[in-house]
C-alpha cells in the first residue's frame, strides 16, 4: 500500500478520544462517473481528519485497470490501485455516473464477489447500484440511486425497486442517490463512528444543511424547481409520476388529491404555468428519453413504459419535444 497522510492541516479543531485505527474506505470508479458526487463522499472524510488532527479516515481510488478514468464531466481522475484484494474490515463504493448499464465488466463483478467473500462492505454513490444489482446484491435489500435514473433501472432489474430516499443502509449495504447525498450518507457514518458532535462540525465545515435522516426525499425536478409548495399540486405531479406506465385521465388525477378537475388546472395554470394534461404528456415523453439512453429495449418497449398507446403516439410526442424521432435520437447516441 502507498503511503501517504491523510491529515491535511487546518484552522478549526475538534477533540474525540479516540486513539484506534484509521477506517480505509475505497472507491472504484467506473467511466463516466459524477465527480460531485464522489468529491461529496471524500471531502468529509478529510475534514473528519482535518478538524480532529487524527487519521480516522483512510481513502483510496480504484480503477479496473490502475489507470484513468474520466467523469462525466469529461475530467480524468488518476487511482491509486487497480482491482486489489481489500482488507476485511473496509468498505468500498462503486462510483457511477451516465450510462451505468455499460460501465460494468465481467471482471468487475467477480472482484466484487471476492470482496464480498472475504468480508468487505461494497456500497454505491449515484447509480453504483446498477452494478451492485448485477453483482446481485439489492435482493431483498433496501437500497437507492439518484431519482434521474430510476426509470431506465426498474426496467433492466424487474422486482427491483429503489426508495426515494436520499440514502439506504441496509445490511452493511451503504447506497446513496449521489450529488450532496453522498456527504449524507458519510455523515451519517461518521456520527455513527465517532459521535454527533463531530458529524455536525464536519457538515458546518463543508457549509451543508445536513439533512436529519436518510428518509428525506431527493429533490424532485418538478417540485424544487419550481419551489411549489401547494401539497395538492404537489401530490398531483407525484401521482402522476408514479402512473406513466398506466395512463391516467386528469379527472383520475383530481379524484386522487380530492380537488375538482377545474381547481387542479387552475392550480397548474397558476404554478406551473401550463395544463395539467401538458405537464403529464411531458413526464411520460422525458421517460421515454430515459429509457432511450440508459436501455436497450425496443421502442415498442419504451412506448409501454412511458404511456403511449402506440409508436406513432411517442413519435410525435418525442419529435415536439426533442426534435427528433426516438430511432434516429438513439442512433446519434450509438455513432
Amino acid at each position: 500500500m502507498k503511503q501517504r497522510s491523510f491529515v491535511p492541516k487546518g484552522a478549526a479543531c475538534f477533540h474525540i478520544d479516540y486513539d484506534g485505527p484509521g477506517t480505509d474506505i475505497y472507491f472504484l470508479l467506473l467511466p463516466k462517473l459524477t465527480m460531485l458526487a464522489l468529491s461529496a463522499a471524500v471531502e468529509p472524510l478529510r475534514v473528519a481528519n482535518q478538524v480532529t488532527n487524527k487519521e480516522l479516515y483512510r481513502w483510496h481510488l480504484l480503477t479496473e485497470d490502475g489507470g484513468p478514468v474520466r467523469c462525466s464531466n469529461g475530467i480524468a481522475v488518476t487511482p491509486d490501485y487497480d482491482l486489489i484484494n481489500l482488507p476485511k474490515s473496509s468498505m468500498a463504493f462503486i462510483c457511477s455516473g451516465v450510462e451505468p448499464i455499460d460501465s460494468t465488466s465481467s471482471r468487475i463483478l467477480n472482484w466484487i464477489g471476492r470482496q464480498r467473500a472475504f468480508g468487505c462492505h461494497i456500497g454505491g454513490i449515484c447509480t453504483g447500484a446498477f452494478t451492485l444489482a448485477k453483482a446481485g446484491l439489492l435482493r431483498g435489500r433496501s437500497f437507492t440511486l439518484h431519482w434521474e435514473n430510476q426509470p431506465a433501472f426498474v426496467e433492466h432489474f424487474i422486482g427491483l425497486e429503489p426508495t426515494n430516499n436520499l440514502y439506504e443502509i441496509d445490511d452493511g449495504i451503504m447506497t446513496c442517490g449521489g450529488g450532496n447525498a453522498s456527504l449524507d450518507m458519510m455523515l451519517n457514518m461518521i456520527e455513527r463512528d465517532h459521535g454527533k458532535d463531530l458529524a455536525v462540525i464536519v457538515a458546518d465545515m463543508c457549509i451543508h444543511a445536513r439533512s436529519n435522516t436518510r428518509k428525506s426525499p431527493q429533490k424532485s425536478a418538478y417540485s424544487e424547481a419550481l419551489s411549489v409548495r401547494n401539497q395538492h399540486l404537489i401530490n398531483a405531479m407525484q401521482f402522476m409520476n408514479a402512473s406513466l406506465e398506466d395512463s391516467v385521465s386528469m379527472d383520475d388525477v383530481a379524484r386522487e388529491v380530492n380537488i375538482s378537475r377545474r381547481q387542479l388546472e387552475r392550480l397548474f395554470k397558476l404554478y406551473v404555468h401550463t395544463t395539467p394534461l401538458q405537464f403529464y404528456a411531458d413526464l411520460r415523453v422525458k421517460r421515454a428519453y430515459a429509457l432511450l439512453n440508459e436501455t436497450s429495449l425496443s421502442i415498442t418497449e419504451i412506448a409501454a413504459a412511458s404511456g403511449f398507446t402506440s409508436t406513432s403516439q411517442l413519435a410525435i410526442q418525442f419529435r415536439k419535444r426533442f426534435g427528433h424521432s426516438p430511432s434516429s435520437f438513439r442512433k446519434t447516441w450509438n455513432d
